[in-house]
């Protein structure tokens, strides 16, 4: 890399530390204003090449410092760079639509078990899609699997639909209600990731501010929404399909709670730093 680009490189990751936000966060700027991956950035050939292609260094160094302040004001990153890395997949994602967190891949690995016990077709619904991260993680990665992603909230809809649309047009789309999604029809496996963040709690700012809060928040305890779901998997469900469903980490016994009436063998999962994230059952 141009020994000027390493300079400002630096001082864009000395701007972000200073601001509280990581540093390698000024690489994945960087290689989204010069158009290459932020491997890509670390490859003198690939940077003069994406330097030369854009022509003038000047544009470049002022586009890096508008996006860089951007994220010093609390813009999500993956706004900023309009990608979002979950598993395997790059995700399309910008306002309007949740940023898939890596906890939820934990339930993506539970679900994907729960696929391979099973032999032939298997359908899978995902109750609030939102960009698609669970049920297209499921579709690229067990192709005997069939999915419906149900979203209902418009803006969130459209990313949804440029994701299947890049990664895999086999997922259908249902713009509609959990509620009264899918009337008569019937599934192995229900995904679910409400939103379930209590009314009062706060927040980060990159997310109170600029994440849409129909995603987040479920009502004053965060029940509200996530009782919805349940019940919606309870009627969707086969006798013996399995649900699993992401909450917030003081929800776990509520959780239960409200499944105890359609499901058994109800357990509760841990994340990877050892916090309750979401749970799996049995329909009766």
């Amino acid at each position: 890399m141009d020994l000027t680009f390493k300079e400002f490189l630096r001082s864009g990751k000395e701007q972000l530390t200073a601001a509280g936000f990581p540093a390698v966060d000024a690489e994945h700027l960087l290689a989204h204003v010069l158009g290459i991956s932020r491997m890509d950035l670390h490859n003198p050939l690939m940077v003069e090449n994406a330097i030369t292609a854009i022509g003038d260094t000047t544009i470049i160094e002022e586009n890096f410092w508008k996006i860089l302040d951007r994220r010093c004001a609390h813009e999500p990153l993956q706004y900023l760079t309009g990608i979002a890395y979950f598993r395997y997949i790059e995700l399309e994602v910008g306002p309007g639509v949740l940023v898939p967190r890596p906890e939820s891949e934990l339930l993506v690995e539970a679900v994907l078990k729960n696929i391979a016990s099973r032999s032939g077709a298997v359908s899978v619904v995902d109750l609030g899609a939102g960009s698609g991260a669970l049920a297209l993680s499921i579709a690229t990665e067990a192709p005997n699997a069939h999915l419906i992603a149900v979203e209902k909230d418009g803006a969130a809809v459209e990313w949804l639909r440029k994701n299947v649309a890049r990664i895999s047009e086999d997922v259908r789309i249902l713009h509609s209600d959990v509620a009264d999604a899918l009337d008569g029809v019937k599934c192995d496996i229900v995904i679910a990731n409400p939103p379930y963040i209590p009314d009062e709690q706060e927040l980060p700012k990159d997310v109170a501010e600029h994440e849409p809060a129909v995603a987040l928040f479920g009502g004053p305890d965060g029940m509200e929404i996530p009782r919805i779901f349940i019940d919606a998997a309870e009627r969707l469900l086969k006798t013996g399909g399995f649900l699993a469903i992401e909450h917030h980490e003081s929800q776990g016994i509520a959780i239960a709670e409200a499944m105890s009436s359609g499901f058994e063998k109800i357990s509760l999962h841990r994340d990877l730093v050892d916090r309750p994230r979401f749970t799996t059952g049995i329909k009766r």
